[in-house]
């Protein structure tokens, strides 16, 4: 049976030009990369076997180093997410056609920037001399003990929406101190769900290019007035992944 090939579609870019941005490997499949264009709007692309491709680490590192290859460059970049495969050029030509009026928007607002990411974790013996401190939650976590797994099913229940609060509580100092601050620095800012009971932080920002080192010093500043208490994860150059909105459809 014969195989089907698709088109692997990386982002978009700013250029007139065609362009190359190296081989680039999945799944032991080593393919190479070109452009399609329309007008400004070039889709860094490439041929590929179509199936389903697994995101492990290997292939998200693989279509990073491509998006990471057009940054590199200084393309204002429009990324688009891991493993969207087109059925040909022509379909990816459409898309490009259509997403036309959206892009000549998009571009001058990417132009000049990045995107960084903050992650900002609670330590475990901050939560512990926090949850310590509690007499509240203290007194209720004595209740919990003194009773058998059934009795004190719903003391544990209260138990974890106190703790849960407390929690919370945490992640709005967090919210006010830090991410407020970051914002002020950023041309735009976003707060996304945590992930994980500790998670206090899942930041997103949106920085000029040129001003990254006046970001970094305030990141530093703000680490510096929480490592006792949290730890940091700071990310980034990104392209714009958390301030871009498209959809990748094909009008029929």
């Amino acid at each position: 049976m014969k195989e089907e090939n698709g088109i692997y579609l990386f982002g978009i870019i700013r250029s007139e030009e065609k362009e190359s941005f190296g081989p680039v490997t999945f799944d032991e499949e080593m393919t190479e990369t070109y452009t399609l264009q329309f007008k400004e709007a070039a889709a860094v692309v490439a041929p590929v076997s179509k199936r389903i491709f697994t995101p492990n680490r290997k292939n998200l590192t693989a279509h990073q180093g491509v998006i990471s290859g057009m940054m590199e460059r200084e393309f204002d970049v429009v990324p688009v997410s891991f493993g969207n495969v087109f059925r040909s050029e022509e379909d990816v030509n459409a898309l490009l056609e259509n997403l036309h009026p959206e892009l000549v928007k998009l571009f001058p607002e990417v132009h000049g920037k990045i995107e960084v990411g903050l992650k900002v974790t609670a330590k475990k013996e901050w939560l512990e001399e926090l949850t310590s401190g509690n007499e509240t939650l203290t007194a209720q976590k004595k209740r919990v003990d003194a009773k058998s797994k059934e009795a004190g099913y719903f003391d544990r229940m209260k138990l974890g929406e106190m703790a849960a609060n407390l929690v919370k509580e945490k992640r709005e100092e967090v919210e006010t101190d830090i991410h407020s601050k970051l914002e002020s620095e950023a041309v735009s800012a976003k707060s996304n769900e945590p992930s994980g009971e500790k998670m206090l932080l899942n930041g997103a920002y949106l920085i000029e290019k040129e001003k990254e080192e006046t970001f970094d010093e305030a990141v530093n500043e703000l680490h510096e007035r929480w490592k006792d208490k949290v730890d940091f994860h700071y990310t980034g150059p990104w392209p714009a992944y958390n301030f871009i909105n498209m959809k990748l459809k094909v009008e029929n």
